[in-house]
């Protein structure tokens, strides 16, 4: 089924919206969350609430793809329970080591300047992103949005660790070098 009809049953209230969002969007949304979390059931109870959130967000939201709109539900809840779960001691994964990877290069939280920054740096990473080759791209998002393990991204795109390594350390030396030039304080 397509992501417009699958919206329109959202809109017209049909309970079938969730089974078929399951459907078509329970693998990746399931990966999603397992990427961050690590587990299992918590994995599974973060795309039930996944789709829990649409129902209540669609009407009035009509997303124009529902794939990102999901995933980034599904991202974000998995992040809130990681949060959760750090705060216990008990986290684990990849979060903590993407967000490590990231750290020298992204602007520094808790600042009262940080809305406005926050909003040139939005605009800046699009541009930085849509600057990298395609690959080079896809394996950005893949660790730095989706977590995904180096290795498993190294196996999806049948290259070596050491080239994904190498790919993400070049992007994140560019990225780090552009915030600086426009003036972004790390």
């Amino acid at each position: 089924m397509e992501d417009k009809q699958i919206v329109e049953l959202y809109w017209a209230r049909s309970e079938r919206a969730i089974s078929e969002t399951k459907q078509k969007y329970g693998r990746y949304c399931r990966s999603i969350a397992y990427n961050i979390l690590h587990n299992r059931e918590d994995s599974e109870e973060c795309v039930n609430d996944t789709y829990f959130n649409a129902w209540r967000a669609i009407p009035p939201q009509r997303p124009s793809r529902l794939s990102t709109y999901l995933g980034k539900i599904t991202r974000n809840l998995a992040l809130n329970k990681w949060e959760k779960y750090t705060a216990e001691k008990r986290g684990a994964g990849q979060v903590e080591l993407a967000l490590n990877e990231l750290s020298e290069c992204i602007p520094a939280p808790n600042r009262v300047d940080q809305a406005a920054d926050d909003l040139a740096v939005a605009e800046i990473l699009n541009r930085f992103l849509a600057s990298l080759s395609k690959e080079a791209r896809m394996i950005f998002m893949r660790r730095y949005w989706y977590f995904s393990p180096i290795k498993e991204i190294a196996a999806d795109f049948a290259i070596g660790e050491s080239k994904v390594k190498m790919t993400l350390m070049r992007a994140r030396t560019a990225l780090k070098n552009i915030l600086e030039e426009e003036g972004i304080e790390l």
